[in-house]
């Protein structure tokens, strides 16, 4: 099973271009992909000397890593260099917070996770020496392409090694219908809440039933129901358990999704809690 078979990263002349390279190629070799390389700007001699000097410095060889140079406004190109060059996984290097964010993320990257073909990995903590992934954190969010992003978060835990993937459920509490007022109205929403939790549960361990014995094996799956404000709850648990990957669903164009995931994820990117992956079919 190979859901990747080639890699881009959009790189930016910044103080983490080293570990963004060096994480890049580490995960190029572990998801067993090409990597290409590419930089939006002027191809200079000064330039090129200092990407050939990082990628000797890898730990995996360089015959699977190509370098592009490209001129233009960097959204249009990496857009185009996605489709053109058959991409699967676009990586981004980035900083935790919105207001410090890096060359390609912000209001760049919001457009990017819609506009490009493929899935999206969104790195805030590269490491130059490996830092194993031990903890994957995927939306179970009741939506068409739950079941890809799961999959993917499965697939990639594999490869790396990680021991747990929590599921998290967010549910609006407006499902509760319920107005808390005394003990007898908090009691019934109690009731309504684990009826809920029941049902979330019972449909992502279907999901996860379905999918393939030797990417499941050897990793424990925790559900977690959270009720409160999509995106938000999902990031801020990601943060509070310190999961070392957050996997979620591409936000989607068409019917009622369109107007409500684009504000879902946009909590994410003003604020990354971890490495962020967006999964697009």
């Amino acid at each position: 099973m190979k859901l990747y078979n080639s890699i881009l990263f959009g790189f930016a002349f910044s103080p983490s271009l080293k570990v963004n390279i060096l994480e890049s190629t580490r995960i190029a070799y572990y998801l067993n992909c090409k990597l290409i390389l590419l930089h939006v700007g002027e191809k200079t001699a000064e330039k090129s000397a200092k990407i050939d000097e990082i990628i000797s410095e890898t730990d995996y060889s360089d015959s699977f890593i190509e370098v592009i140079w490209k001129e233009g406004n960097p959204e249009t190109v990496i857009t185009k260099a996605c489709l053109d060059l058959k991409i699967d996984l676009l990586i981004l290097g980035a900083l935790q917070h919105e207001n410090k964010f890096q060359f390609y993320v912000g209001s760049i990257a919001r457009k990017l996770t819609r506009k490009v073909n493929c899935s999206v990995l969104l790195l805030i903590k590269p490491a130059e020496k490996r830092v194993p992934c031990k903890h994957v954190v995927v939306n179970g969010l009741d939506a068409p392409e739950t079941p890809l992003a799961i999959e993917h978060a499965f697939f990639i835990s594999n490869l790396l090694g990680a021991q747990q993937i929590t599921i998290v459920e967010e549910i609006h509490t407006k499902e509760i219908h319920v107005a808390v007022e005394d003990d007898r109205s908090l009691k019934k929403a109690n009731i309504i809440k684990q009826r809920l939790r029941h049902r979330e549960d019972s449909r992502v361990n279907n999901i996860v039933g379905t999918l393939p014995e030797n990417i499941t094996k050897g990793i424990k799956v925790k559900t977690q129901s959270i009720f409160g404000k999509r995106g938000y709850s999902i990031g801020h648990y990601a943060e509070v358990v310190r999961a070392d990957l957050l996997v979620m669903n591409a936000p989607i164009k068409t019917s009622i999704w369109h107007r409500i995931f684009p504000h879902d994820i946009e909590y994410i990117l003003s604020d990354l809690p971890t490495d962020l992956l967006i999964v697009r079919k």
